[in-house]
């Protein structure tokens, strides 16, 4: 092997191998910790509402993990079925519809008014349009959801199946960062040390978004017990410099305060004699005193110089590891994004991406047979899989398939067949396919449906979409307005004759 050509492997080897150390911190995706996998199945990631059961039903990265009994809106204030997501969180939260009532645990799903909130059973429909909850219920599932969250709301119970096809989005591989042409202390290693380090390369792990996400948060912990540590040391400094910098802070004043009635004096140079010889005393005295505080800060800061400058650097460390670590958050949030929501309409053959309840880019599609109607199904990545390079998704389906009822009030569970036939009528430009594989992440979702966005779709939503042919009355009954946040923090008070709920 030529020098030259030793020189740019070796340059490689160094370059990928930093790289590799540096975002390989997390390890591989199969050493997922029990924690890792505690906090998936503690974290909810879409909640059905059914209408004719009366019940929510919400659903983890490994299936069901919570369910109670609702009140949907009666007849003329219909919960609409359809597709939404928690657009915002309230923990006390009074309806400016509706004489004022309370609606504790509010989480807004339109905003006309829709929401999911703790409110009175009553073992049918009986809200003006919003989803009540057992109080207790409402509260424990308000500490566990997150801004985005999809909520389905359904006429016949249905549950998600577990899903995979080839035609799902999925991650965009890591490219590794190309080598610089440069010079490096790898320019003399011999053939088997380049061949141990290319081995040593080839066996690291691949870096993943999971493990580049833990990095970075590694990385933001650090610099945060960094900055808690130079915080508590600066505490320590700054006693011991306490008495040197009290008396310096003094002197420094009487120093500032006497420089400023020079000025003063300089200001005034005409006038009477005796004014003009007033002035001269006034700022030959002033003068004096310039001299003898700086005397004093000189022997203050000759005294206490190590301990007044080590108070100072250590005032700036704290600075500098603030600053750190605001740029480690920074830096693993941009890491981490956020889901992306994909909405494919047969009515339109469009498709539409959102992210973070804003719109970014829209798509013509082309949808075989698309005079046939092709349903409503969410596609829900749920996890990560094969070792962070693929995505885990679930298939749910808004109807009940013919055949498909259960005993006992069971939720169906929706067709994989369906699913799939659904999803094989789209064909999606080769383009928005990659701009999506770039964003696709856990908590992403794909939804394919014949219905058209609703209008509630719009600035700081995600996609709302009403199901045709169902009631709508919850809606239909409002206005869009601006919602106008309350200030007072008036406390729930369950119990008693009067039912602070009943009104909505």
């Amino acid at each position: 092997m030529s020098q030259l050509k030793r020189w740019r492997v070796g340059a490689f080897v160094l370059q990928t191998m930093l790289g590799l150390m540096v975002v390989g911190l997390a390890g591989p995706a199969d050493a997922q910790s029990s924690a890792e996998r505690s906090r998936a199945a503690n974290t909810p990631l879409l909640a059905v509402v059914s209408l004719n059961s009366q019940r929510v039903t919400v659903y983890s990265a490994h299936g069901k993990m919570l369910e109670a009994p609702v009140s949907t809106g009666m007849p003329g204030y219909e919960t609409p079925a359809g597709i939404y997501a928690i657009l915002q969180k309230r923990r006390d939260h009074y309806s400016n519809l509706y004489n004022d009532a309370a609606m504790p645990f509010m989480q807004r799903l339109t905003w006309s008014g829709i929401a999911l909130h703790a409110g009175d059973l009553p073992g049918y429909p009986a809200s003006h349009g919003c989803i009540r909850m057992p109080y207790d219920f409402a509260g424990h599932l308000f500490e566990l959801t997150k801004r985005g969250m999809r909520v389905v709301v359904v006429r016949g119970d249905v549950s998600p199946v577990e899903f995979a096809h080839a035609a799902l989005f999925k991650p965009s591989p890591i490219e590794p960062a190309p080598a610089e042409d440069r010079p490096s202390d790898n320019l003399h290693l011999s053939s088997a040390q380049i061949g141990a380090q290319l081995e040593t390369v080839a066996l690291a792990p691949r870096p993943t978004r999971r493990s580049i996400v833990a990095a970075k948060e590694a990385a933001v912990e650090a610099a945060s017990k960094k900055a808690d540590e130079a915080r508590r040391a600066a505490s320590r400094i700054e006693r011991d410099a306490a008495t040197f910098e009290d008396a310096l802070y003094a002197a420094e004043s009487a120093r500032r305060r006497a420089a400023a009635r020079i000025e003063e004096a300089d200001l005034f140079v005409t006038g009477s004699a005796s004014f003009v010889q007033e002035l001269k005393e006034i700022k030959a005295k002033a003068q004096e005193r310039v001299a003898a505080a700086q005397v004093q800060i000189d022997a203050i800061y000759a005294e206490g110089k190590d301990k007044i400058d080590a108070a100072r650097a250590a005032r700036q460390m704290v600075r500098s590891a603030e600053a750190a670590k605001v740029a480690a958050q920074k830096e693993a949030k941009e890491a981490a994004g956020q889901p992306v929501s994909v909405f494919i309409s047969r009515k339109t053959q469009m498709l539409y991406v959102r992210r973070a309840f804003q719109p970014l880019f829209e798509s013509t599609v082309t949808i075989s047979k698309p005079n046939a109607r092709i349903g409503t199904t969410i596609f829900t990545a749920v996890d990560w899989s094969n070792d962070d390079a693929d995505l885990r998704w679930s298939a749910l389906s808004m109807y009940r398939t013919a055949g498909s009822s259960r005993r006992g009030g069971d939720p169906s569970q929706t067709s994989p067949d369906a699913a799939k036939a659904a999803l094989e009528r789209i064909d999606v430009p080769q383009d928005a396919i990659d701009r999506i594989n770039a964003l696709i992440s856990p908590g992403s979702s794909l939804i394919i449906s014949d219905e058209a966005l609703s209008k509630e779709t719009g600035d700081a939503t995600d996609f709302v979409v009403t199901m045709g042919g169902e009631p709508q009355g919850g809606l239909a009954r409002r206005r869009t307005h601006t919602y106008v946040a309350r200030d007072d923090d008036a406390p729930f008070l369950p119990g008693g004759n009067f039912n602070p709920f009943s009104w909505w």
